[in-house]
C-alpha cells in the first residue's frame, strides 16, 4: 500500500510503498477514505533530535475516517463495510479518566494513531479496539474526518469553559485556521457570548465573519486595546489560543479579565506567566489536549444537525507532500483533507 511517512528527523514527508497491514487479536483494519492534515504533524516534524519522543518512521496522520474492511480474531462490537471515523486519543481503557471516557487525559499517556503509531495517511490503517471508533452514518467522510480533531479539541475547549461563557459574556478566539474557525461555529451554536476572532491573515478574518463573529480584528499589538473598547474596558471573559505562540500567550494574558480564563489549544511553545502580579485576579491558565469519547459523539450530532461544519481543501495521496506545504505556509483555508 502507498503511505505517507516522515522518515528522517528534519525532514520533509515522503510517499512510500508498505506492506499492507493484518490487524491482530482484537483489532480493525480500515481502509481509509479521508485523513486530515493538521498543524500538529508540522509541529512533530519541527522537534529536534534531541526532542523527538515519537518512532520513525512514522505514517501521518490523526484524523481518520474509513471502512472496516478485515477484523483481527475475536474483535467485536463492528462490522465489515462500516464507515466509521476514528476516535484519536487512544487511552490504556482501564484507568479512572478512561473509565469516564476521558481517554485523552488518560493516567498511562495516550498512544495515538499518527503520533505514536501508525496513522491514516495510508490506503491502509490498523486500529487497537472498537471502543475507538464511531459511527460515520450519513456524513461525508471527506467533510467529517476533521470532526475528530478540528472539531473535538476547540468543542472541548468550549465545554470546560461554559461556566464562563454566560449571557453577556465576551470570548475572543486567537487564531480562525483550521480548529480556530470551528471553535467559532461552536461558541455561537452552544452560547450566546459576543464572539471576537483575530488573526494575522486577512482570507482567515473573512473567513470567521462568514461562520459567525461577531467582530473580527487584525491580531497584533492594537488587539488588546480594540478588545477593551469592546468590551466597556474590562476584557474577555475567556480568550481562547488556537495559535500557541509565545506573541498570542501574551494577547490572550493582556486582554483577560479579573475571573476569566485562558485556555491555550495552540500545539507550540508560547506560555503565560502565572503569578500574583501577571495576571488579573482569580483568571485561570488551561493547556487543552483533544477531547473525550462522548464529546465526539456530540460534536457528530452538531454536524449533523448543521449547526458547525469544517471548510475543507482536498488533496490526493500522490498530492499529500503539498497539501502539508501548504499547510507549513499557512495557505490552507480551513483543513486540509487527504483521500487515498
Amino acid at each position: 500500500m502507498k503511505a505517507l511517512q516522515y522518515r528522517t528527523i528534519g525532514g520533509r514527508p515522503e510517499l512510500v510503498e508498505l506492506a499492507t497491514p493484518e490487524p491482530g487479536a482484537g483489532e480493525i483494519r480500515l481502509k481509509i477514505t479521508a485523513a486530515g492534515a493538521c498543524h500538529s504533524d508540522e509541529f512533530i516534524m519541527s522537534a529536534p533530535a534531541d526532542q523527538y519522543p515519537y518512532p520513525l518512521p512514522l505514517t501521518l496522520g490523526h484524523e481518520a475516517a474509513g471502512v472496516v474492511d478485515k477484523l483481527g480474531a475475536g474483535t467485536k462490537g463492528v462490522e465489515l463495510g462500516e464507515a466509521v471515523l476514528v476516535y484519536g486519543p487512544w487511552g490504556c481503557g482501564r484507568c479512572y479518566p478512561c473509565s469516564q471516557g476521558k481517554e485523552n487525559d488518560c493516567e498511562s499517556g495516550i498512544k495515538a494513531p499518527g503520533i505514536f503509531t501508525a496513522g491514516a495517511m495510508a490506503e491502509y490503517m490498523i486500529v487497537d479496539d472498537a471502543r475507538h471508533l464511531v459511527p460515520l452514518g450519513e456524513l461525508d467522510p471527506v467533510q467529517a474526518v476533521s470532526l475528530t480533531d478540528a472539531g473535538l479539541t476547540p468543542y472541548h475547549a468550549v465545554k470546560l469553559s461554559m461556566p464562563k461563557l454566560q449571557p453577556g459574556a465576551t470570548a475572543v478566539v486567537i487564531g480562525a485556521g483550521g480548529l480556530g474557525h470551528v471553535g467559532i461555529q461552536i461558541l455561537r451554536a452552544l452560547t450566546s457570548v459576543t464572539v471576537i476572532a483575530l488573526d494575522v491573515s486577512e482570507e482567515k478574518r473573512a473567513l470567521a465573519k462568514t461562520v459567525g463573529a461577531h467582530h473580527v480584528l487584525p491580531s497584533d499589538p492594537q488587539a488588546v486595546a480594540r478588545v477593551k473598547e469592546l468590551t466597556g474596558g474590562k476584557g474577555a471573559h475567556v480568550v481562547f489560543d488556537f495559535v500557541g505562540i509565545q506573541p498570542t500567550a501574551d494577547l490572550a494574558r493582556a486582554m483577560v479579565r479579573v475571573e476569566g480564563e485562558i485556555a491555550i489549544i495552540g500545539v507550540d511553545r508560547g506560555s503565560v506567566p502565572v503569578s500574583y502580579l501577571t495576571l488579573p485576579f482569580d483568571v485561570a491558565v488551561r493547556v487543552v489536549n483533544w477531547g473525550t469519547r462522548p464529546e465526539m459523539i456530540e460534536v457528530l450530532a452538531l454536524a449533523r444537525s448543521g449547526a458547525i461544519h469544517i471548510e475543507v481543501e482536498r488533496f490526493s495521496l500522490a498530492e499529500a507532500t503539498k497539501a502539508y506545504d501548504k499547510l507549513r505556509a499557512g495557505r490552507i483555508r480551513g483543513r486540509a483533507v487527504v483521500v487515498p
